[in-house]
C-alpha cells in the first residue's frame, strides 16, 4: 500500500504554525544579570531548593554589592532560614537586614518577620506540661518586645493584624507566669509580693482581658496593706474604665466600704 504523502502546501502550513506557536510563548528578559540569578534563586526557594537558591542568593550580594537585588538577596536568605525552620538564624537574618537598610521598601516585612520567627522558637505547647513557670520564657519575651516595637514604628503595614494575633498569644503566656506568681505569693500571705507582680502585670499588658480582675485583686491587697487611699484608686479605673465587667459592682461596694471606714489616726510624733 502506497503511503498517502502530505501535500507541500500543509507542510508549510503546519511548519507556519509551529513558528507562531513559538512567537507566543512569553520571553523573560532581565535588565541585568543580577535580577536575572535573583529571579532564578526566588523560583528556586518557592520549589524549596534551598540549597540552589543560597548559591545564587549569594552570589548576587557578592558578585554585585552595588544593585538593589544585593540588599533583596539579603532578605531571600533569611526567608531561606525561615523556611528551613532555622527561626534563631532567620530572626538574627532580618534584624541586620532592618539594621543595614532601614529606608528600603520591605523594611517592615523583614521586622516583622524577626518578631515572629523568635515566636516560632518559643515552645509551642507552653499551655500543657510542664506548666508555663516552669518554662523558659526567653523566646516568647523577644517576641513580645519585638512585636511591641515593630507595631509602634510600623502602624500602617499591611502585616499589623498578623502581629497583633501573635502579640496577643505571647502576652497571655507572660501574663500566665505574672499571674502564677502572684497566687504564690498570695497564698503565702506575701501581699507586698503579690501587689507588685499585680502592679507589674498593670504595667507590662495595659489593657489586659482580665485588667478588671487584676485591678478588683489588687485593690484587695492595698486594703489589706492598710494603702486604702491606692485601693481606691484602683478601684475607681476599674468602675471608670470597665463599667459592664461583672467586677463592677463588687469594687462599688468595696469601695463604698473603704469610705465608710474611719480615717486612720496619726501616730503620736508622726
Amino acid at each position: 500500500m502506497r503511503r498517502k504523502q502530505t501535500a507541500p502546501w500543509a507542510t508549510a502550513l503546519l511548519a507556519a504554525l509551529a513558528l507562531s506557536a513559538c512567537a507566543k510563548a512569553p520571553v523573560v528578559k532581565y535588565d541585568s544579570p543580577a535580577e536575572e540569578d535573583y529571579a532564578v534563586g526566588v523560583k528556586l526557594l518557592d520549589g524549596h531548593d534551598f540549597l540552589e537558591a543560597q548559591k545564587l542568593f549569594e552570589r548576587v550580594r557578592t558578585k554585585y554589592p552595588y544593585s538593589k537585588f544585593a540588599a533583596l538577596a539579603d532578605l531571600r536568605l533569611a526567608d531561606l532560614k525561615f523556611a528551613q525552620a532555622k527561626y534563631v538564624e532567620a530572626a538574627e537574618a532580618y534584624s541586620t537586614f532592618v539594621k543595614l537598610h532601614p529606608t528600603n521598601a520591605d523594611v517592615d516585612y523583614a521586622a516583622f518577620r524577626s518578631a515572629e520567627a523568635r515566636w516560632h522558637e518559643a515552645p509551642s505547647d507552653v499551655f500543657f506540661f510542664p506548666p508555663v513557670y516552669e518554662r523558659d520564657l526567653t523566646q516568647v519575651t523577644q517576641a513580645e518586645s519585638a512585636l511591641t516595637q515593630f507595631l509602634a514604628k510600623y502602624p500602617e503595614s499591611r502585616f499589623v493584624p498578623e502581629a497583633k494575633a501573635i502579640l496577643a498569644k505571647a502576652q497571655g503566656i507572660l501574663f500566665a507566669r505574672d499571674w502564677y506568681a502572684f497566687e504564690f505569693y498570695r497564698k503565702r500571705n506575701k501581699l507586698q509580693g503579690a501587689a507588685f507582680r499585680l502592679e507589674h502585670i498593670m504595667k507590662e499588658f495595659p489593657g489586659n482581658p482580665r485588667e478588671p480582675e487584676v485591678l478588683f485583686e489588687l485593690a484587695g491587697l492595698y486594703a489589706r496593706l492598710d494603702e486604702r487611699y491606692r485601693a481606691q484608686q484602683a478601684l475607681q479605673q476599674l468602675i471608670v474604665r470597665y463599667p459592664a465587667s461583672p467586677y463592677k459592682p463588687r469594687a462599688e461596694r468595696l469601695l463604698a466600704e473603704l469610705r465608710s471606714q474611719p480615717e486612720p489616726q496619726a501616730k503620736p510624733g508622726g
